[in-house]
């Protein structure tokens, strides 16, 4: 057979990658986290059960691929924060990109299957961790520690306790549907954040 109508190996793995995540968000989505399998995962895709434990040790670690690949790996794309100047309307504009993602049925499935697997795996905890909390982290205390210089924070605040005071309760009020999750919500958490914060 001449090369050029050989079949490619690599482009036949991605595609099959691509499948099998596509299928752990809409199996998600549709069933919820507990009642999805790996079984189910692998029919969806069009793929046999082997195929998925080669790449992935548990459901898991499908899951949470499968969010990395719907928001882009901050790891491996490089995070950076809008910069401006100005640390509130930035803030702003990332809160509320935050609120939209968490609000998105999308997003809000696979994020909150994550979480719960999360809870109980602890290797897939340090993944989540090193892989996405990390990177997504050190990206917004870069634009902080800017800010501290431009003035605009205090130059000893404690830089993870201000990323804390602005985002848990974002996290609270997800992970409980205790409120909804608007703009001006997010546009408030930055308002507090600022006040206590500012110098």
């Amino acid at each position: 057979m001449p090369d050029a109508k050989k079949p490619n190996p690599a482009r036949r793995n991605e595609r099959s990658r691509q499948a099998i995540l596509a299928a752990a968000r809409e199996l998600i989505s549709e069933m919820g986290y507990a009642k999805v399998s790996i079984e189910a995962i692998a029919a969806r895709a069009g793929v046999g059960k082997q195929t998925i434990y080669r790449w992935w040790p548990s459901k898991g670690a499908v899951v949470f691929d499968s969010f990395l690949a719907l928001s882009g790996n901050p790891e491996e794309e490089g995070t950076a924060l809008p910069d401006t100047g100005d640390i509130e309307a930035d803030l702003k504009l990332v809160m509320r990109a935050t609120v939209a993602e968490f609000a998105d049925p999308d997003f809000e499935a696979p994020i909150r299957a994550l979480n719960s697997e999360i809870i109980n795996d602890s290797d897939l905890a340090a993944q989540y961790r090193e892989k996405l909390a990390r990177p997504v982290d050190d990206a917004k205390k870069a634009r902080l520690r800017s800010a501290q210089e431009a003035g605009q924070l205090a130059a000893d605040a404690d830089l993870d306790l201000v990323l804390e005071v602005l985002y848990a309760p974002l996290y609270q009020r997800w992970l409980h549907r205790s409120g909804p999750l608007t703009a001006e919500y997010a546009d408030a958490l930055v308002d507090i954040t600022l006040k206590a914060f500012r110098p």
